[in-house]
């Protein structure tokens, strides 16, 4: 089917995404912390950058009931929280919480997918990254950076937390969907200066999932460089890793165009994806906010089964 960009582009969700994320109702979350008592630190100074007055931190719950739950603005110091199963099976995930570069969802989609999957045996670890909008040289590269760093340093720890590095993907939701995009897509763009012996690791995810996301990087509106570059439908080749997509189609937030342009990339890559467009779901439903009457609310069971499909194949 020909994809009309035109007719689906996403008018200012950089805001929209910050704005009505937090308003969508469901299930109550769990008061909780941040970071976790496990977890490292991406950079050793710090992170590149950085601006002569760092932003102030403010990890603070959001929200009203049933929808409190923790957010994340003025990362200084980025950090990846781990999150262990009882009976790992050697996969592991990097999730990206979303928030529209606005505020970090990090109960919603981090804490909570790591309650979702590690139960199915995989090691989930989660992003607390560095937000673009809060005077960062090169903003655009902000949030890359520090998921490629992320991807690196778990790599360089793999036989210590038990993984195979082989088996280590990506989840991204909304924004932080952007970002396990181009993550993707430029794993091996140069965002940053090397820092040590785990940088010549691979940043690339065996396999990438992504929940709602934003797909057309201008909408974000985080840099002079970002439009286009970080447009992750235009940058789809042949060695992509396969993308498991999840979507409702009532989404007040982000149109259906943004997934749905890159699933026709995928095909035209002749790269592997799997989609589900359900009729309803929201948006920022997370692994835990959609009631189990929706067929949307089986996404973490659909994307499990994926993912050991993905895995097998040789």
């Amino acid at each position: 089917m020909p994809i009309n960009r035109r007719q689906l582009v996403v008018g200012a969700a950089g805001v929209a995404l910050a704005s009505r994320v937090a308003a969508q109702d469901s299930a109550p979350a769990a008061t909780t912390e941040w970071p976790p008592r496990e977890h490292f630190r991406l950079w050793p100074g710090r992170a590149p950058g950085a601006p002569k007055v760092l932003p102030r931190e403010n990890f603070a719950m959001s929200g009203a009931p049933p929808r409190r739950e923790l957010h994340l603005r003025g990362v200084v110091d980025p950090v990846v929280g781990v999150y262990r199963p009882a009976n790992p099976d050697g996969r592991a995930l990097l999730s990206i919480p979303g928030g529209g570069y606005r505020f970090i969802s990090v109960e919603n989609e981090g804490i909570n997918v790591a309650k979702a999957f590690n139960p199915l045996g995989v090691t989930v670890y989660v992003l607390g990254y560095r937000l673009p909008g809060e005077g960062w040289a090169d903003p655009e590269d902000v949030p890359l950076q520090d998921a490629q760093r992320a991807m690196r340093l778990i790599r360089a720890r793999a036989s210590r937390d038990g993984i195979d590095p082989a088996k280590l993907g990506i989840v991204g939701f909304s924004a932080g969907g952007l970002l396990a995009a181009s993550l993707a897509v430029a794993h091996g763009d140069p965002v940053y200066t090397k820092v040590d012996a785990a940088d010549e690791a691979s940043a690339a995810p065996a396999f990438a999932g992504l929940i709602y996301p934003v797909i057309w990087s201008e909408t974000m509106r985080v840099g002079k460089n970002a439009a286009g570059r970080f447009n992750a439908d235009r940058r789809v080749r042949p060695d992509t890793p396969p993308i498991f997509i999840a979507h409702a189609l009532d989404d007040p937030v982000v149109p259906a165009g943004n997934p749905l342009s890159m699933m026709a990339a995928c095909q035209a890559a002749k790269v592997p994806v799997e989609a589900h467009f359900f009729q309803e779901g929201g948006h920022g439903f997370g692994p835990a906010y959609l009631p189990p009457e929706l067929p949307g609310s089986k996404w973490p069971m659909l994307f499990d089964q994926w993912i050991k499909r993905t895995l097998a194949r040789p």
